[in-house]
Parts: C-alpha cells; structure tokens; sequence
C-alpha cells in the first residue's frame, strides 16, 4: 500500500555501472599512493564505485560483478603503476596483465543470461 514500485535496471545499464565502478577504483586505489589525486577525490571515488556496483550486484551475478570489478582495478592500478614508475616491465607481467584482462572479457561475456 503505497509502496514505490521499483524499476528493474537493465543488464546493459549494470554493466555500465561496473565499467564505471572499476575505473573509479583505479582511481581511489592509485590515489592512496600518489599525492597527485586529491583526498576528497580518492573518497569521492571510493564511496561512488562501490555504489555503482551494489546496484550491479542486484542485477547481475554479485561474484561476476566483484570479479569484474577487482580485475578492472588490479590492472588499472598495474598500468597506473608502469606509468608513473616509468620503470621496464618484464615479459611475464605483460603476459599477466594481458591473462588477467583476458579473464575479466571472459567473466563479463559469460555472464551474459545468467541467472542472479
């Protein structure tokens, strides 16, 4: 009785939301190491990714979603890292790097129709 119904997200907007949530984790996730990103950034950046993949979660798979999500940071930050450091990377970083972005690919298509 007067209860808002409560629209369901589309699948495609969820995915906008973890592709959006993990960029913002590169972002909070490098801040607390280079004083270049600002305080109120790195928070602004935490709290909002993490809202943007609660709301995923309730449309997508949540162990899809937190896999996506951890993955796109950890490589984020890897690059982030190689960037600034300047330093060489070895060969078998590149393969990680590339093992762990092919993984994520993996996880987003084959969570494609799942069941929640």
């Amino acid at each position: 009785m007067g209860a808002k119904a409560e629209v369901r997200m589309s699948e495609a907007r969820a995915w906008a939301y973890v592709i959006l949530g993990g960029l913002l984790e590169i972002v909070w996730a490098s801040g607390f190491k280079y004083e270049a990103v600002p305080g109120i950034v790195v928070l602004i950046a935490l709290l909002t990714s993490f809202e943007l993949i609660i709301k995923a979660a309730k449309v997508l798979p949540v162990g899809t979603v937190y896999a996506v999500f951890a993955g796109m940071g950890t490589l984020g930050t890897t690059i982030v890292e190689i960037v600034m450091s300047g330093g060489a990377v070895s060969m078998v970083r590149i393969v990680c790097i590339l093992l762990l972005l092919a993984c994520i690919v993996g996880l987003k298509l084959s969570g494609k129709g799942s069941e929640t």
